[in-house]
């Protein structure tokens, strides 16, 4: 197995990579498509951005020029809260597709759940599946509340939770709870932003595996079963990010980066304040 080749099933019958690239962050249209080049190289096919990044059109130009063919990729979008609501998810979600050159993405994610637009933009992402302009929809920072909520009212629902999720914060009810759901749980900020690293436990396992602490990280989330997408602009350190597939953690050592959770957050706290939160 490799970054390449190392891919799971989500519940509508498509195909995602375990691991991808995120580029929260990668600005610059030579960075943009440096970063771009050497993960491709490396063997990453996902390749995560966001409307609010700002860096979409940087990211369309990036395949463009290294002309990689759009079969050969996996890419993920996600809309705005500025943009949710019925029409101006799909009018946003159109915009996106010129920016990024493409006629579709392969994962269309609503970025936080805001109360106003709640199931009108999730209408909004089932008819641009129907639409072909995304293979597969899903949600980032949902919670069990949001996920029971919406499904009152969808007809489909997300296969993927982009997440906050790291050993600081290894969120076990939400994973047990998408996973009960055949919706795999992605991570965002896998390494923590930094805040982990420095951890002794994780420099002892990885010296015991001849890894870093950020690949003991990296290989905690592979065998959690979840989804995960580190970022960095420096070859060395994507190339030492897709290095994880050579070394498994014991049962123990799993345990060991579980007790580094102390429920700590390196983003934004998820809104948790709506009517409905009340009803459940």
């Amino acid at each position: 197995m490799n970054v390449k080749d190392n891919w799971v099933k989500l519940a509508d019958g498509n195909q995602m990579p375990q691991e991808g690239f995120g580029l929260y962050k990668v600005d610059g249209q030579e960075t943009m498509t440096n970063a771009i080049k050497d993960a491709y190289s490396t063997g990453y096919r996902l390749f995560d951005t966001a409307q609010l990044y700002g860096n979409e059109a940087a990211v369309g130009t990036a395949f463009k020029d290294l002309q990689i063919p759009r079969d050969k990729f996996f890419l993920t979008t996600k809309v705005a809260e500025d943009n949710q609501g019925y029409d101006q998810t799909i009018q946003s979600v159109k915009e996106s597709l010129k920016r990024l050159q493409t006629d579709y993405v392969d994962l269309l994610l609503i970025h936080w759940p805001i109360e106003q637009h709640f199931f009108e933009t999730w209408r909004a992402f089932e008819d641009l599946k129907q639409a072909g302009m995304a293979k597969s929809i899903g949600v980032s920072n949902y919670q069990m509340i949001h996920l029971q909520y919406l499904a009152t009212k969808a007809h489909e629902m997300p296969v993927v939770d982009q997440i906050e999720l790291h050993p600081l914060l290894t969120q076990k009810p939400l994973l047990k709870f998408n996973h009960d759901h055949q919706i795999i749980t992605q991570a965002w900020s896998p390494l923590g932003r930094g805040a982990v690293l420095s951890e002794p436990v994780l420099r002892q396992i990885g010296a015991a595996h001849g890894k870093s602490p950020a690949q003991v990280i990296l290989r905690w989330h592979l065998q959690n079963g979840a989804s995960f997408i580190p970022k960095s602009v420096h070859a060395d350190r994507i190339q030492q990010n897709a290095d994880i597939y050579d070394f498994e953690l014991s049962a123990d050592e799993m345990r060991q980066v579980d007790a580094l959770n102390n429920y700590q957050r390196t983003g934004r706290e998820p809104e948790l304040t709506y009517e409905y939160d009340r009803q459940y």
